[in-house]
Protein backbone atom coordinates (compact mmCIF):
# COMPACT_ATOMS: atom_id res chain seq x y z
CA UNK A 1 0.00 0.00 0.00
CA UNK A 2 1.27 3.45 -0.91
CA UNK A 3 0.77 6.59 1.15
CA UNK A 4 -0.93 8.81 -1.42
CA UNK A 5 -2.25 8.51 -4.97
CA UNK A 6 -3.01 11.57 -7.09
CA UNK A 7 -5.26 10.48 -9.95
CA UNK A 8 -6.17 11.75 -13.42
CA UNK A 9 -4.07 14.91 -13.42
CA UNK A 10 -2.05 16.67 -16.06
CA UNK A 11 1.60 16.51 -15.05
CA UNK A 12 3.98 19.30 -16.05
CA UNK A 13 7.15 17.74 -14.78
CA UNK A 14 9.49 20.73 -14.53
CA UNK A 15 11.84 19.80 -17.37
CA UNK A 16 10.32 22.35 -19.75
CA UNK A 17 8.15 19.77 -21.50
CA UNK A 18 4.45 20.13 -22.11
CA UNK A 19 1.96 18.46 -19.82
CA UNK A 20 0.86 14.84 -20.08
CA UNK A 21 -1.96 12.88 -18.42
CA UNK A 22 -0.74 10.83 -15.46
CA UNK A 23 -1.26 9.66 -11.92
CA UNK A 24 1.39 10.24 -9.26
CA UNK A 25 2.06 7.84 -6.38
CA UNK A 26 3.82 8.98 -3.22
CA UNK A 27 5.45 6.65 -0.71
CA UNK A 28 7.84 7.40 2.15
CA UNK A 29 8.18 11.07 1.26
CA UNK A 30 9.23 10.37 -2.34
CA UNK A 31 7.54 10.00 -5.70
CA UNK A 32 7.06 6.26 -6.23
CA UNK A 33 5.55 6.22 -9.73
CA UNK A 34 4.41 8.60 -12.46
CA UNK A 35 2.04 7.35 -15.18
CA UNK A 36 -1.19 5.44 -15.37
CA UNK A 37 -1.37 3.54 -12.09
CA UNK A 38 -3.89 0.74 -11.70
CA UNK A 39 -4.46 -1.92 -9.07
CA UNK A 40 -2.60 -0.08 -6.31
CA UNK A 41 -4.09 0.55 -2.89
CA UNK A 42 -3.38 3.86 -1.21
CA UNK A 43 -3.93 5.19 2.27
CA UNK A 44 -5.37 8.26 0.59
CA UNK A 45 -6.47 8.94 -2.98
CA UNK A 46 -7.01 12.45 -4.34
CA UNK A 47 -8.99 12.91 -7.52
CA UNK A 48 -7.05 15.53 -9.52
CA UNK A 49 -9.01 15.66 -12.78
CA UNK A 50 -8.82 19.13 -14.31
CA UNK A 51 -5.79 19.90 -12.16
CA UNK A 52 -2.10 20.30 -12.98
CA UNK A 53 0.62 18.65 -10.92
CA UNK A 54 4.01 20.36 -10.94
CA UNK A 55 7.11 20.18 -8.79
CA UNK A 56 7.03 22.44 -5.75
CA UNK A 57 8.16 25.96 -6.54
CA UNK A 58 11.57 27.15 -5.36
CA UNK A 59 11.94 30.74 -4.19
CA UNK A 60 15.55 31.74 -4.77
CA UNK A 61 15.30 35.20 -3.20
CA UNK A 62 13.49 35.46 0.12
CA UNK A 63 13.47 37.26 3.41
CA UNK A 64 11.93 34.29 5.18
CA UNK A 65 14.72 33.79 7.72
CA UNK A 66 12.48 35.10 10.51
CA UNK A 67 9.08 33.74 9.43
CA UNK A 68 10.40 30.18 9.08
CA UNK A 69 11.44 30.28 12.73
CA UNK A 70 8.19 31.82 13.94
CA UNK A 71 5.59 30.09 11.77
CA UNK A 72 5.20 26.33 11.47
CA UNK A 73 3.51 26.94 8.12
CA UNK A 74 4.39 30.21 6.38
CA UNK A 75 1.03 30.46 4.65
CA UNK A 76 1.90 33.48 2.51
CA UNK A 77 4.37 31.26 0.68
CA UNK A 78 2.92 27.74 0.85
CA UNK A 79 -0.49 28.98 -0.33
CA UNK A 80 1.10 29.92 -3.67
CA UNK A 81 3.04 26.66 -3.99
CA UNK A 82 6.52 27.47 -2.68
CA UNK A 83 8.01 24.37 -1.08
CA UNK A 84 11.66 25.48 -0.78
CA UNK A 85 13.10 28.82 0.37
CA UNK A 86 16.65 30.05 -0.17
CA UNK A 87 17.77 31.94 2.95
CA UNK A 88 20.38 34.52 3.96
CA UNK A 89 20.14 36.71 0.87
CA UNK A 90 21.61 40.17 0.30
CA UNK A 91 24.56 39.44 2.56
CA UNK A 92 22.51 40.16 5.70
CA UNK A 93 21.19 37.43 7.97
CA UNK A 94 20.77 36.16 11.52
CA UNK A 95 23.85 33.95 11.16
CA UNK A 96 26.76 33.84 11.49
CA UNK A 97 26.80 36.14 14.51
CA UNK A 98 28.73 36.42 17.75
CA UNK A 99 27.70 36.75 21.37
CA UNK A 100 28.72 40.39 21.07
CA UNK A 101 26.98 41.42 17.83
CA UNK A 102 23.79 39.35 17.43
CA UNK A 103 21.64 42.15 18.87
CA UNK A 104 23.00 44.51 16.22
CA UNK A 105 21.72 42.24 13.48
CA UNK A 106 18.32 41.77 15.10
CA UNK A 107 17.83 45.54 15.34
CA UNK A 108 19.04 46.12 11.77
CA UNK A 109 16.84 43.36 10.29
CA UNK A 110 13.68 43.99 12.34
CA UNK A 111 11.78 45.52 9.39
CA UNK A 112 13.02 42.90 6.91
CA UNK A 113 12.97 39.46 8.52
CA UNK A 114 10.89 40.29 11.57
CA UNK A 115 12.59 38.64 14.55
CA UNK A 116 12.58 40.26 17.97
CA UNK A 117 15.35 39.96 20.54
CA UNK A 118 13.30 37.43 22.50
CA UNK A 119 13.25 35.14 19.42
CA UNK A 120 16.99 34.52 19.73
CA UNK A 121 17.86 30.93 20.66
CA UNK A 122 21.59 31.24 21.14
CA UNK A 123 22.85 30.23 17.69
CA UNK A 124 26.07 31.71 16.34
CA UNK A 125 26.87 29.67 13.21
CA UNK A 126 24.89 28.90 10.06
CA UNK A 127 24.86 25.26 11.17
CA UNK A 128 23.28 26.24 14.52
CA UNK A 129 20.64 28.37 12.84
CA UNK A 130 19.71 25.71 10.28
CA UNK A 131 19.23 23.17 13.07
CA UNK A 132 16.56 25.50 14.47
CA UNK A 133 14.78 25.56 11.09
CA UNK A 134 14.97 21.81 10.43
CA UNK A 135 11.59 20.18 11.08
CA UNK A 136 10.18 23.37 12.59
CA UNK A 137 8.42 24.64 9.48
CA UNK A 138 6.43 23.37 6.52
CA UNK A 139 9.01 24.29 3.88
CA UNK A 140 12.50 23.19 3.01
CA UNK A 141 15.28 25.73 3.43
CA UNK A 142 18.74 26.14 1.90
CA UNK A 143 21.24 28.71 3.23
CA UNK A 144 23.77 30.99 1.64
CA UNK A 145 26.73 32.57 3.44
CA UNK A 146 25.85 36.21 4.14
CA UNK A 147 28.95 38.31 3.51
CA UNK A 148 27.90 41.22 5.71
CA UNK A 149 27.74 38.91 8.71
CA UNK A 150 31.12 37.39 7.90
CA UNK A 151 32.76 40.77 7.44
CA UNK A 152 31.26 42.09 10.68
CA UNK A 153 32.64 39.10 12.60
CA UNK A 154 36.15 39.86 11.38
CA UNK A 155 36.25 43.66 10.91
CA UNK A 156 33.21 45.01 12.75
CA UNK A 157 30.82 47.41 11.04
CA UNK A 158 33.33 50.11 10.11
CA UNK A 159 34.98 51.02 6.80
CA UNK A 160 38.52 49.86 7.52
CA UNK A 161 40.43 48.19 4.68
CA UNK A 162 40.87 44.45 5.02
CA UNK A 163 44.42 43.21 5.60
CA UNK A 164 45.87 39.83 4.66
CA UNK A 165 45.27 38.30 8.08
CA UNK A 166 41.65 39.44 8.12
CA UNK A 167 41.18 38.18 4.57
CA UNK A 168 42.37 34.78 5.72
CA UNK A 169 39.80 34.82 8.56
CA UNK A 170 37.04 35.89 6.18
CA UNK A 171 37.88 33.06 3.78
CA UNK A 172 37.88 30.60 6.65
CA UNK A 173 34.46 31.73 7.85
CA UNK A 174 33.05 31.54 4.30
CA UNK A 175 34.41 28.00 3.92
CA UNK A 176 32.86 27.09 7.27
CA UNK A 177 29.46 28.17 5.96
CA UNK A 178 29.95 26.17 2.78
CA UNK A 179 30.74 23.07 4.83
CA UNK A 180 27.44 23.67 6.65
CA UNK A 181 25.64 23.15 3.34
CA UNK A 182 25.43 26.67 1.94
CA UNK A 183 25.00 27.06 -1.81
CA UNK A 184 27.30 30.05 -2.15
CA UNK A 185 28.10 33.56 -0.98
CA UNK A 186 25.50 36.33 -0.91
CA UNK A 187 26.24 40.02 -0.92
CA UNK A 188 24.10 43.11 -0.62
CA UNK A 189 26.49 45.89 -1.49
CA UNK A 190 24.07 48.63 -0.46
CA UNK A 191 23.61 47.08 2.99
CA UNK A 192 25.27 46.94 6.40
CA UNK A 193 28.99 46.12 6.60
CA UNK A 194 29.29 45.51 2.85
CA UNK A 195 29.30 48.91 1.18
CA UNK A 196 32.93 49.28 2.36
CA UNK A 197 34.05 46.07 0.65
CA UNK A 198 36.31 46.59 -2.35
CA UNK A 199 36.13 44.60 -5.55
CA UNK A 200 39.43 42.88 -4.72
CA UNK A 201 38.13 41.93 -1.28
CA UNK A 202 35.01 40.39 -2.79
CA UNK A 203 37.07 38.45 -5.33
CA UNK A 204 39.08 36.92 -2.47
CA UNK A 205 35.89 36.04 -0.59
CA UNK A 206 34.44 34.38 -3.68
CA UNK A 207 37.61 32.35 -4.18
CA UNK A 208 36.73 30.67 -0.87
CA UNK A 209 33.53 29.24 -2.39
CA UNK A 210 35.20 28.06 -5.61
CA UNK A 211 36.48 24.73 -4.17
CA UNK A 212 32.87 23.93 -3.20
CA UNK A 213 31.51 24.92 -6.65
CA UNK A 214 29.49 27.62 -4.87
CA UNK A 215 27.63 30.49 -6.52
CA UNK A 216 28.18 34.22 -6.07
CA UNK A 217 24.69 35.65 -5.42
CA UNK A 218 24.67 39.43 -5.37
CA UNK A 219 22.51 42.46 -4.78
CA UNK A 220 24.80 44.81 -6.68
CA UNK A 221 25.72 48.40 -5.80
CA UNK A 222 22.53 49.99 -7.11
CA UNK A 223 23.43 53.34 -5.57
CA UNK A 224 26.49 53.43 -7.84
CA UNK A 225 24.35 53.07 -10.96
CA UNK A 226 23.16 49.76 -12.36
CA UNK A 227 25.50 49.52 -15.37
CA UNK A 228 28.64 50.11 -13.34
CA UNK A 229 27.41 47.82 -10.57
CA UNK A 230 26.71 44.94 -12.96
CA UNK A 231 30.14 45.31 -14.55
CA UNK A 232 31.68 44.91 -11.10
CA UNK A 233 29.64 41.75 -10.41
CA UNK A 234 30.84 40.16 -13.65
CA UNK A 235 34.43 41.14 -12.86
CA UNK A 236 34.22 39.51 -9.43
CA UNK A 237 32.78 36.25 -10.76
CA UNK A 238 35.22 36.07 -13.66
CA UNK A 239 38.31 36.68 -11.53
CA UNK A 240 37.17 34.26 -8.81
CA UNK A 241 36.08 31.69 -11.43
CA UNK A 242 32.65 31.13 -9.88
CA UNK A 243 29.10 31.20 -11.30
CA UNK A 244 27.23 34.49 -10.95
CA UNK A 245 23.62 34.96 -9.87
CA UNK A 246 22.13 38.46 -9.94
CA UNK A 247 19.45 39.18 -7.36
CA UNK A 248 16.18 40.94 -8.32
CA UNK A 249 17.53 42.18 -11.65
CA UNK A 250 15.24 44.68 -13.34
CA UNK A 251 15.32 47.80 -15.46
CA UNK A 252 15.92 50.75 -13.16
CA UNK A 253 18.02 53.89 -13.25
CA UNK A 254 20.44 54.01 -16.15
CA UNK A 255 19.44 50.72 -17.84
CA UNK A 256 16.32 49.76 -19.79
CA UNK A 257 15.09 46.21 -20.39
CA UNK A 258 16.76 46.26 -23.81
CA UNK A 259 20.00 47.36 -22.16
CA UNK A 260 19.77 44.44 -19.75
CA UNK A 261 19.17 41.92 -22.53
CA UNK A 262 22.26 43.27 -24.27
CA UNK A 263 24.25 43.11 -21.04
CA UNK A 264 23.17 39.52 -20.32
CA UNK A 265 24.17 38.44 -23.82
CA UNK A 266 27.63 39.85 -23.29
CA UNK A 267 27.79 38.51 -19.75
CA UNK A 268 27.01 34.95 -20.85
CA UNK A 269 30.19 34.99 -22.94
CA UNK A 270 32.28 35.81 -19.87
CA UNK A 271 30.72 33.98 -16.90
CA UNK A 272 28.09 31.39 -16.03
CA UNK A 273 25.22 33.76 -15.17
CA UNK A 274 21.64 33.53 -13.95
CA UNK A 275 19.28 35.99 -12.29
CA UNK A 276 16.04 36.18 -10.37
CA UNK A 277 13.16 38.59 -10.50
CA UNK A 278 9.60 38.93 -9.20
CA UNK A 279 6.70 39.94 -11.49
CA UNK A 280 6.35 43.48 -10.14
CA UNK A 281 8.25 46.66 -10.99
CA UNK A 282 8.05 48.36 -7.60
CA UNK A 283 10.46 47.33 -4.88
CA UNK A 284 10.59 47.21 -1.10
CA UNK A 285 13.21 47.41 1.61
CA UNK A 286 13.94 48.96 4.98
CA UNK A 287 13.48 52.74 5.10
CA UNK A 288 16.87 53.13 6.79
CA UNK A 289 18.34 52.07 3.43
CA UNK A 290 18.22 55.81 2.67
CA UNK A 291 20.60 56.81 5.46
CA UNK A 292 24.23 57.74 4.72
CA UNK A 293 26.68 54.92 5.29
CA UNK A 294 28.70 56.66 7.97
CA UNK A 295 25.88 56.44 10.53
CA UNK A 296 26.32 52.65 10.64
CA UNK A 297 30.07 52.47 11.28
CA UNK A 298 29.67 51.72 14.99
CA UNK A 299 26.81 49.28 14.45
CA UNK A 300 23.01 49.66 14.38
CA UNK A 301 22.68 50.11 18.14
CA UNK A 302 24.91 53.18 17.94
CA UNK A 303 23.01 54.58 14.96
CA UNK A 304 19.95 55.79 16.85
CA UNK A 305 21.66 58.57 18.84
CA UNK A 306 23.49 59.69 15.70
CA UNK A 307 20.16 60.44 14.03
CA UNK A 308 19.67 63.34 16.44
CA UNK A 309 22.91 64.99 15.26
CA UNK A 310 22.21 68.10 13.10
CA UNK A 311 25.21 67.31 10.90
CA UNK A 312 23.88 63.81 10.20
CA UNK A 313 20.49 65.28 9.37
CA UNK A 314 22.10 67.64 6.87
CA UNK A 315 23.71 64.61 5.20
CA UNK A 316 20.34 62.84 5.16
CA UNK A 317 18.77 65.90 3.52
CA UNK A 318 21.44 65.89 0.81
CA UNK A 319 20.80 62.23 0.09
CA UNK A 320 17.03 62.64 -0.10
CA UNK A 321 17.44 65.31 -2.76
CA UNK A 322 19.47 62.95 -4.92
CA UNK A 323 17.60 59.67 -4.39
CA UNK A 324 16.16 58.28 -7.63
CA UNK A 325 12.73 57.63 -6.01
CA UNK A 326 10.98 60.75 -4.73
CA UNK A 327 9.23 60.83 -1.36
CA UNK A 328 5.76 60.87 -2.92
CA UNK A 329 6.64 57.49 -4.49
CA UNK A 330 7.78 55.86 -1.25
CA UNK A 331 5.07 54.34 0.94
CA UNK A 332 5.38 53.48 4.61
CA UNK A 333 4.59 49.76 4.63
CA UNK A 334 5.07 48.68 8.26
CA UNK A 335 6.08 50.12 11.62
CA UNK A 336 6.29 48.61 15.09
CA UNK A 337 4.46 51.13 17.27
CA UNK A 338 0.70 51.36 17.57
CA UNK A 339 0.70 55.16 17.34
CA UNK A 340 2.37 55.13 13.95
CA UNK A 341 0.25 52.35 12.42
CA UNK A 342 -2.05 55.03 11.02
CA UNK A 343 0.72 55.99 8.61
CA UNK A 344 0.99 52.54 7.02
CA UNK A 345 0.01 52.77 3.36
CA UNK A 346 0.67 56.50 3.17
CA UNK A 347 3.58 58.06 1.33
CA UNK A 348 6.59 59.48 3.10
CA UNK A 349 5.69 62.83 1.52
CA UNK A 350 2.27 62.72 3.19
CA UNK A 351 3.88 61.79 6.50
CA UNK A 352 6.33 64.67 6.20
CA UNK A 353 3.51 67.12 5.44
CA UNK A 354 1.58 65.92 8.50
CA UNK A 355 4.55 66.49 10.78
CA UNK A 356 5.26 70.00 9.52
CA UNK A 357 8.97 69.23 9.67
CA UNK A 358 11.62 69.01 6.97
CA UNK A 359 11.87 65.67 5.16
CA UNK A 360 15.20 64.83 6.84
CA UNK A 361 13.93 65.71 10.31
CA UNK A 362 10.69 63.78 9.82
CA UNK A 363 12.45 60.68 8.47
CA UNK A 364 15.10 60.67 11.22
CA UNK A 365 12.50 61.19 13.94
CA UNK A 366 10.35 58.37 12.58
CA UNK A 367 13.35 56.01 12.57
CA UNK A 368 14.17 57.03 16.15
CA UNK A 369 10.58 56.43 17.28
CA UNK A 370 10.51 53.03 15.56
CA UNK A 371 14.04 52.00 16.62
CA UNK A 372 14.94 51.83 12.90
CA UNK A 373 12.17 49.32 12.15
CA UNK A 374 10.29 50.91 9.23
CA UNK A 375 9.55 48.99 6.03
CA UNK A 376 8.92 50.91 2.82
CA UNK A 377 7.60 50.21 -0.68
CA UNK A 378 9.31 52.10 -3.50
CA UNK A 379 6.89 52.72 -6.38
CA UNK A 380 8.92 52.53 -9.58
CA UNK A 381 6.43 52.31 -12.41
CA UNK A 382 3.93 49.98 -14.03
CA UNK A 383 4.38 46.30 -13.16
CA UNK A 384 4.25 45.45 -16.87
CA UNK A 385 7.80 46.83 -17.10
CA UNK A 386 9.08 43.80 -15.17
CA UNK A 387 7.74 41.15 -17.54
CA UNK A 388 10.14 41.31 -20.50
CA UNK A 389 13.03 40.01 -18.39
CA UNK A 390 10.90 37.11 -17.14
CA UNK A 391 11.17 35.70 -20.68
CA UNK A 392 14.97 35.45 -20.59
CA UNK A 393 16.61 32.00 -20.66
CA UNK A 394 18.54 32.68 -17.43
CA UNK A 395 15.57 33.93 -15.40
CA UNK A 396 14.26 32.16 -12.32
CA UNK A 397 11.62 33.29 -9.83
CA UNK A 398 12.61 35.07 -6.63
CA UNK A 399 9.82 36.75 -4.68
CA UNK A 400 12.04 38.97 -2.49
CA UNK A 401 8.99 38.75 -0.21
CA UNK A 402 8.79 40.55 3.13
CA UNK A 403 5.87 39.60 5.35
CA UNK A 404 4.15 41.37 8.22
CA UNK A 405 0.61 40.40 9.13
CA UNK A 406 -0.85 43.87 9.68
CA UNK A 407 0.90 45.96 7.10
CA UNK A 408 0.85 47.65 3.71
CA UNK A 409 3.79 45.53 2.54
CA UNK A 410 4.58 44.62 -1.06
CA UNK A 411 2.16 42.05 -2.59
CA UNK A 412 5.07 40.04 -4.01
CA UNK A 413 5.28 38.00 -0.79
CA UNK A 414 1.79 36.55 -1.33
CA UNK A 415 1.40 36.65 -5.10
CA UNK A 416 4.63 36.17 -7.06
CA UNK A 417 4.19 32.54 -8.11
CA UNK A 418 0.49 32.64 -8.86
CA UNK A 419 0.79 35.94 -10.75
CA UNK A 420 3.30 34.33 -13.07
CA UNK A 421 1.26 31.12 -13.40
CA UNK A 422 -1.92 32.99 -14.26
CA UNK A 423 -0.13 35.00 -16.91
CA UNK A 424 1.30 31.83 -18.46
CA UNK A 425 -2.05 30.01 -18.40
CA UNK A 426 -3.64 32.97 -20.17
CA UNK A 427 -1.02 32.80 -22.92
CA UNK A 428 0.48 36.16 -21.97
CA UNK A 429 4.06 34.85 -21.90
CA UNK A 430 6.26 34.08 -24.87
CA UNK A 431 7.30 30.85 -23.21
CA UNK A 432 4.98 27.89 -22.84
CA UNK A 433 3.52 27.01 -19.46
CA UNK A 434 6.02 24.15 -19.30
CA UNK A 435 8.86 26.60 -19.90
CA UNK A 436 7.67 28.90 -17.12
CA UNK A 437 7.30 25.98 -14.70
CA UNK A 438 10.86 24.93 -15.54
CA UNK A 439 12.13 28.30 -14.36
CA UNK A 440 10.32 27.87 -11.05
CA UNK A 441 11.43 24.27 -10.45
CA UNK A 442 14.14 22.27 -12.22
CA UNK A 443 16.25 25.24 -13.29
CA UNK A 444 16.67 26.68 -9.75
CA UNK A 445 16.98 23.17 -8.28
CA UNK A 446 19.92 22.39 -10.54
CA UNK A 447 21.43 25.86 -10.19
CA UNK A 448 21.40 25.74 -6.39
CA UNK A 449 22.31 22.09 -6.01
CA UNK A 450 19.01 20.68 -4.74
CA UNK A 451 19.51 17.00 -5.42
CA UNK A 452 16.45 14.95 -6.44
CA UNK A 453 14.10 17.92 -6.34
CA UNK A 454 12.53 20.16 -8.96
CA UNK A 455 11.15 17.41 -11.24
CA UNK A 456 8.10 15.14 -11.03
CA UNK A 457 10.06 11.92 -11.40
CA UNK A 458 10.05 8.54 -9.69
CA UNK A 459 12.61 8.48 -6.88
CA UNK A 460 12.61 12.27 -6.38
CA UNK A 461 11.37 13.89 -3.20
CA UNK A 462 7.63 14.52 -3.29
CA UNK A 463 7.60 18.31 -3.25
CA UNK A 464 4.48 18.79 -5.36
CA UNK A 465 1.82 21.37 -6.19
CA UNK A 466 -1.68 20.44 -7.40
CA UNK A 467 -3.41 23.48 -8.87
CA UNK A 468 -6.39 24.52 -10.93
CA UNK A 469 -5.46 26.38 -14.14
CA UNK A 470 -8.94 27.89 -14.38
CA UNK A 471 -8.78 29.40 -10.91
CA UNK A 472 -5.12 30.14 -10.25
CA UNK A 473 -4.62 33.84 -9.49
CA UNK A 474 -2.74 36.23 -7.29
CA UNK A 475 -5.18 38.09 -5.07
CA UNK A 476 -2.68 40.30 -3.26
CA UNK A 477 -2.63 43.95 -4.29
CA UNK A 478 -0.73 47.02 -3.18
CA UNK A 479 -3.86 48.02 -1.27
CA UNK A 480 -4.44 44.55 0.23
CA UNK A 481 -1.02 42.85 0.10
CA UNK A 482 -1.74 39.93 2.43
CA UNK A 483 -4.56 38.31 0.48
CA UNK A 484 -3.64 34.69 -0.20
CA UNK A 485 -3.52 33.23 -3.69
CA UNK A 486 -6.36 31.31 -5.33
CA UNK A 487 -6.32 28.03 -7.23
CA UNK A 488 -3.63 26.16 -5.27
CA UNK A 489 -5.45 23.05 -4.04
CA UNK A 490 -2.72 20.85 -2.58
CA UNK A 491 0.93 21.41 -1.70
CA UNK A 492 3.15 18.54 -0.58
CA UNK A 493 6.55 18.89 1.06
CA UNK A 494 8.52 15.66 1.34
CA UNK A 495 5.27 13.80 0.75
CA UNK A 496 3.28 15.53 3.49
CA UNK A 497 0.39 17.88 2.65
CA UNK A 498 1.01 21.41 3.89
CA UNK A 499 -1.93 22.81 1.92
CA UNK A 500 -4.86 20.38 1.78
CA UNK A 501 -7.84 21.11 -0.44
CA UNK A 502 -6.95 24.80 -0.28
CA UNK A 503 -6.58 24.87 3.51
CA UNK A 504 -3.22 25.67 5.10
CA UNK A 505 -2.30 22.91 7.57
CA UNK A 506 -1.21 23.86 11.07
CA UNK A 507 1.64 21.81 12.53
CA UNK A 508 2.29 21.38 16.22
CA UNK A 509 5.23 20.27 18.36
CA UNK A 510 7.85 20.08 15.65
CA UNK A 511 5.83 17.87 13.33
CA UNK A 512 6.28 20.00 10.22
CA UNK A 513 7.78 18.27 7.15
CA UNK A 514 10.23 20.97 6.03
CA UNK A 515 13.93 20.14 6.17
CA UNK A 516 17.16 22.06 6.03
CA UNK A 517 18.78 21.20 2.71
CA UNK A 518 22.43 20.88 1.77
CA UNK A 519 24.03 22.13 -1.42
CA UNK A 520 24.65 19.21 -3.78
CA UNK A 521 24.08 16.65 -1.03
Amino acid sequence: MIDLLLRNATVIDGTGSDGFPADVAVEGGRIARVGRIEGVEATRTIEAAGRIITPGFIDVHTHSDGPLLRQANFAAKTSQGFTTELLMLDGIAYAPVSAENWREWFVYLRALDGLRLDDYRGWTTIEDYMRCVDGATAQNALPLVAYGNVRALVLGFGPGPIDDYQSMLVSGEVARGMRAGAAGLSTGLDYLAQWHATTDELVDACRAIAPFSGIYVTHVRYKRGLRRALDEAVDIARRADVPLHLSHLKAVGDMSADDLFEFLGKCEREVDVSFDLYPYQSGSTMLHFMLPYEVWCDGPLATLPKLADPQVRRRVAEGLQRHRVQLDRIRIAWVTTADNKIHQGRTVAQYVADTGRSPADALCDLLIEERLAVLAVFVEGDDEAAFPLLEHDRFMLGSDGIFFAESAAHPRVCGSATRLLQRAVQGRTRRSLGGIIHRMTQFPAERFGLTERGVVRAGYWADLVVWNPEQVADRATYENPNRMSAGIDFVLVNGTPVVDNGAVIEFQNGGAPGRRLWFRA
